[in-house]
């Protein structure tokens, strides 16, 4: 039974009648502020768009939350600010001064409320960015010192926003490599749950920094109201929900503050990455639509573009790179109708050839004994094949066996008292992005990369290991605490040159596989790879997670080898593709390892991918049946944004005797129009019944489609794994 706890989201010191509330909103929601001068700031309330009428009624009589607590005459109670001022007070008592607006570089409206404490020359701006055409609002805080001699930041959160509490269900990622992302659902109890990264150049492998709130229960993807946040941000980060004896959850979310004191200079100032908000009362779906609309229209680089068909040469060959298999490689995608080949780790290495993963990172010259036409042949000899070629590289790392490690042994993260802690390969080592020199070397060597290859298509850019030994030779004694954010203040600072310099080169994001998902990063890069993990079964379960957050466009997903190399698990062709054709399609099987019957399918799936690729990759994704909840099978849709067409995917998940799988009702359509059904990927030697015909979009949303629990094939291609992949057309 569902929460009767009003239709709206109040939050939580009291409204006087000199109050100036600021309503920010959205096409669909409102965020309401009372910023009173010469008091602290109060959030009202979160949720559905006000009309002005409501604004003000709620301004009236609503009580609120400080929006910003501080430390020091608040002791007991969560809060999202601490400092030390010069002269040991560690007191903070900000109150408002001004409110304005302005419009930032990006053109887009940011309203500032300016804080100043009572006793020190402290300022505060609280920040808040509508983002025009989608329903995400980010805020975050600038901290500037105006005090003669340094002060310490000891808690800094983005934000803070009190949630009233009731039924309310956390929706959150955890996992680990080759396990990312797996949907976690908890209902928010009384303690303190905490999301926390302590990796340092990776965020995402273990948990995520976005979470939704479903405020009516356990969550719903169709219904219900919900709250989602993202924190933009690509390090250490730490999310709290606080449940205390109040009548609301308080969430903050920022930088891991943990070994992280921030030094602040007199006049400096201090911004803390945005946290996204959005709100929906359309269930954790609606939450993900918004999300992703916001993410193709302003968080992921060439938004605009359908992404390619690529295969990738790492499962083939790993580190096993020569000419005459990369030649082969590109031969076999040209002619399954892909559009790109991407040359996995191995090509590199002069003084210490890439044969394995314990030497040459950093040393990003061309291994001629491997390939003696050098790259810029093979990107050559892809043009010539109508495909475009990629390069792997892993720019902010180096091995100890590397030239570039000794000529630069002071460009590593680590104690200067200590002997460096190595990773992957018992060798592998982290260079200091906050050092401007090693800033300028990655850029150097994606320049280098591409000025040696005209005509390069995409970069695969990875990052394999996390800080491991807390240190920097660049920063001073008295500055190392800065370490974590200054490493990846110099990391964007590099992102952008290199940006601003090849604006339409095409960059996967990947770190270890799904490292590094998140929105401060994503801005620069075309993709991200979910996962090393490319078992079809395994892959439904955390894409199914990593849709929630992030839109299907940036989700690198490929048909893996059978049987697969991290599972070892053994699933039809057909399985595998349809799993891979609801993300970016992409390849790590070989196709000289595949049977004529198997290239034959791939093709096909190529091309039917083609097809419905737009509506995958630019479409609005709706859940249908999650697998995660046990029904022996998992379904979701994309649908266009004029609901012209749809692709429906359909998995199943386990297979007994005797089973009962639940007849899946569609979503997203245009009740009052009509849609013809066409099954794409068949292998049944006969068409499914509903083949061809067309049903209205309100029959499909209420009744669905009875979906066979097996293929009909020949008795020796039996097995028991089905999967399907349906178009829906409307009917002009």
């Amino acid at each position: 039974m569902r929460s009767t706890l009003p239709a709206m989201l109040l939050l939580a010191a009291a409204t006087t009648a000199s109050a100036a509330p600021v309503h920010i909103t959205t096409p669909a929601t409102s965020l309401l502020l009372e910023a009173t001068e010469g008091a602290a700031p109060v959030i009202l309330y979160y949720g559905a768009r006000l009309t002005d009428a409501d604004a003000a009624s709620v301004a009236a009589v609503e009580k609120g939350h400080n929006a910003y607590p501080a430390y020091g005459l608040i002791t007991q109670t969560p809060t999202a600010i601490s400092i030390t001022h010069a002269d040991g007070d560690m007191t903070l008592d900000p109150a408002v001064v001004s409110t304005d607006t302005y419009t930032d570089a990006d053109g887009l409206p940011v309203t500032a409320i300016r804080m100043r404490d009572r006793k020190y020359p402290v300022d505060i701006a609280l920040c808040y960015r509508a983002y025009p055409g989608t329903d995400v609002i980010d805020t975050w805080t600038e901290i500037t010192n105006g005090e003669r001699r340094p002060v310490t930041l000891s808690r800094y959160a983005s934000a803070y926003l009190p949630v009233r509490r009731g039924d309310v269900w956390l929706s959150h990622l955890a996992g680990s490599w080759a396990n990312e992302a797996n949907l976690v659902q908890e209902p928010l109890r009384p303690g303190v749950k905490s999301i926390v990264n302590n990796d340092g150049t990776r965020n995402s492998q273990t948990s995520h920094g976005e979470i939704m709130l479903s405020l009516d229960g356990r969550p719903d993807d169709r219904a219900g109201r919900t709250i989602g946040a993202a924190l933009e941000y690509g390090g250490n980060y730490r999310i709290d929900l606080v449940t205390d004896d109040s009548e609301h959850h308080s969430l903050l979310a920022g930088i891991n503050e943990a070994n992280s004191p921030y030094t602040l200079a007199r006049g400096e100032t201090f911004a803390t990455p945005p946290l996204a908000l959005t709100y929906s009362d359309r269930g954790t779906g609606g939450v993900s639509r918004n999300l992703h609309r916001w993410a193709r229209r302003y968080k992921l680089a060439h938004p605009e573009r359908d992404r390619k068909i690529l295969l990738n040469s790492w499962e083939g060959v790993y580190f096993d790179i020569n000419e005459q298999g990369m030649h082969a490689m590109m031969d076999d995608i040209a002619s399954m109708g892909g559009e790109l080949f991407v040359m996995d780790d191995g090509w590199f290495g002069g003084k210490y050839p890439r044969n394995n993963d314990s030497t040459s990172l950093g040393d990003w010259t061309v291994d001629t004994t491997k390939l003696p036409s050098g790259t810029a042949a093979l990107v050559d000899y892809a043009a010539s094949k109508g495909i475009g070629f990629g390069i792997w590289i892993e720019p902010e790392m180096t091995n100890t066996q590397s030239e570039l490690y000794e000529k630069h042994p002071d460009w590593i993260v680590r104690s200067a008292n200590r002997e460096p802690v190595t990773g992957r390969g018992g060798t592998q080592l982290v260079l200091d992005m906050a050092n401007p020199a090693v800033q300028d070397h990655v850029v150097k060597v994606v320049d280098d990369i591409i000025a040696a290859n005209p005509g390069l298509d995409y970069i695969k850019w990875d990052a394999n290991m996390g800080i491991s030994n807390h240190g920097s030779t660049y920063l001073g004694a008295d500055r190392q605490s800065h370490l974590y954010i200054e490493w990846h203040r110099g990391l964007i600072k590099a992102l952008d040159r290199i940006r601003k310099a090849h604006p339409d080169i095409t960059i996967q994001l990947c770190a270890s596989g799904g490292g590094r998902p998140n929105y401060a990063l994503l801005p620069y890069f075309d993709e991200f790879w979910v996962s090393d993990n490319t078992d079809a079964l395994q892959r439904v379960y955390m894409q199914w997670g990593t849709g929630y957050f992030f839109p299907a466009i940036a989700m690198a997903s490929h048909i893996s080898s059978k049987p697969n190399h991290q599972t070892f698990r053994t699933t039809p062709v057909k399985y595998r593709a349809d799993v891979a054709m609801s993300g970016r399609l992409g390849m790590e099987i070989q196709p000289k390892d595949m049977t004529d019957e198997e290239k034959d399918f791939c093709r096909r799936a190529i091309a039917d991918y083609k097809l419905i690729r737009p509506v995958v990759q630019h479409g609005d994704l709706y859940r249908l049946l999650s697998p995660y909840d046990g029904h022996g099978a998992a379904s979701l849709m994309y649908v266009d944004e004029p609901r012209d067409e749809a692709v429906v995917f359909w998995y199943k998940t386990e297979t007994f005797h005797n089973q009962h799988l639940p007849r899946v009702t569609l979503d997203g359509l245009d009740p009052d129009r009509s849609y013809t059904v066409t099954e794409l990927t068949r292998i049944d030697n006969e068409p499914l019944p509903f083949e061809g015909r067309a049903f209205t979009g309100r029959y499909l949303m209420e009744n669905g489609l009875e979906i066979p629990y097996t293929h009909k094939v020949d008795y020796h291609k039996l097995n028991d794994w089905s999967s399907r992949v349906l178009r829906l057309q409307a009917v002009k």
